[in-house]
């Protein structure tokens, strides 16, 4: 069951995709990011503030983000997995819509290239 109908070619990624309105309020979310986020509730997250699930300074973040938007990045480490977090604005018609969270899990060893 896709969380998206329409965009249903993300849930076939490895990869989470969330996605939330310029209130906050979650409006995205692909197969995976149901899966990352079950027991914070899965899909029962969509419709909801995307706010209140963020603990400081996050919440702040991602506030900041909304308010002046801005693309955010880092690296973290949970469970002895290294994963790439990604926050970008999005745009519709050239006005802005809200922020995409992109999460993806970095190979131990990974390649470098300077092209």
């Amino acid at each position: 069951m896709n969380c998206a109908p329409e965009l249903h070619w993300l849930d076939g990624v490895d990869v989470s995709v969330v996605a939330c309105d310029t209130a906050g309020i979650c409006t995205y979310m692909n197969e995976r990011a149901c899966q990352i986020f079950a027991k914070d509730g899965g899909r029962a997250l969509l419709g909801h503030s995307l706010i209140d699930c963020h603990p400081e300074p996050a919440r702040s973040r991602l506030l900041d983000m909304l308010n002046t938007p801005r693309a955010n990045s880092y690296t973290i480490e949970k469970a002895g997995k290294k994963k790439l977090i990604h926050q970008t604005p999005f745009f519709r018609d050239g006005v802005f819509a809200g922020v995409v969270e992109i999460v993806l899990e970095l190979p131990a060893s990974l390649p470098h290239f300077v092209r």
